[in-house]
């Protein structure tokens, strides 16, 4: 299983690792701390040494009840920092996170290597046109709703069923608009309940009839500090257990805030697939 970044072959066979930069003030475990050049570089050098396949930049929170960012802010904060990074290391694949077609456009432009929608084309009807025309992967998401509004949609009458329905909809769209490179995202604590959260990584292997990659979302997550009854300070632990369940249920990649322990996680799966 193989994606193409920037003419790249990207071997799945062994799960990825996709580090997480938040640049929004607002995030819900890092939110203000990646400001300035000189933090920004020393998180990416970090991340790339500690074995980062992808980097992805958010530059509009999708935390629940996250507040309104206009296309204008979110492409300030989101192209210099594409430039910054492949200015220092010209080889990052940089995923961008965002719902806006235009803001995906420049973003590719500017040298982003994939697109990370968490609406899969919902909250933009230029999505998908606009990124079968880049040629570029595109991570499309579940969701159901808007950051704001989410947490309101958590009525299922099948919730796995209606997520593969819900894929199955959107890839048709994607196949359409000439998509090549298609990634699917769950969206773990994205119109979901705590114990839904739970149902759907108990039967994510599922997802994998549609035989697309698949990227797992949890780290640090509420699903997993509010079950231990902690903070996302204190989730690492928790977010590593989850990642190995993930990951013997098919997830290729891991969107992750902790690059060092989920590439160990990796490790230690990749080890434990070599006595099957």
């Amino acid at each position: 299983m193989t994606i193409n970044c920037k003419g790249k072959l990207i071997d799945l066979s062994s799960p990825a690792v996709m580090g997480i930069l938040n640049i929004t003030p607002d995030s819900f475990y890092d939110g203000g701390k990646n400001k300035g050049e000189r933090n920004i570089i020393k998180k990416i050098e970090t991340m790339l040494n500690d074995g980062a396949t992808f980097i992805d930049i958010g530059g509009y929170s999708s935390r629940p009840g996250a507040d309104f960012v206009s296309e204008d802010e979110e492409l300030k904060r989101v192209l210099p920092v594409i430039k910054l990074i492949l200015k220092q290391f010209p080889e990052t694949l940089i995923s961008v996170d965002t719902f806006r077609s235009n803001v995906a456009k420049q973003s590719i432009e500017s040298g982003a290597a994939l697109i990370n929608d968490i609406s899969a084309g919902h909250l933009d009807n230029n999505m998908l046109t606009t990124i079968g025309k880049l040629g570029v992967p595109y991570i499309m998401m579940h969701m159901k709703g808007n950051p704001k509004t989410m947490q309101q949609h958590t009525n299922y009458n099948n919730l796995v069923k209606e997520i593969i329905s819900y894929f199955a909809e959107r890839l048709s769209a994607a196949y359409t608009a000439q998509l090549m490179d298609v990634i699917i995202d769950p969206g773990f604590g994205f119109a979901k309940s705590l114990e839904q959260n739970y149902e759907l990584l108990n039967r994510l292997e599922l997802l994998n009839m549609l035989e697309k990659p698949l990227l797992t979302g949890m780290s640090r997550k509420s699903m997993i500090y509010k079950t231990l009854n902690t903070t996302p300070d204190n989730a690492l632990n928790g977010t590593t257990a989850l990642h190995m369940v993930a990951l013997q249920k098919g997830a290729k990649i891991l969107r992750v805030h902790d690059v060092k322990e989920a590439k160990e996680c990796v490790s230690l799966y990749n080890q434990l697939n070599l006595l099957n």
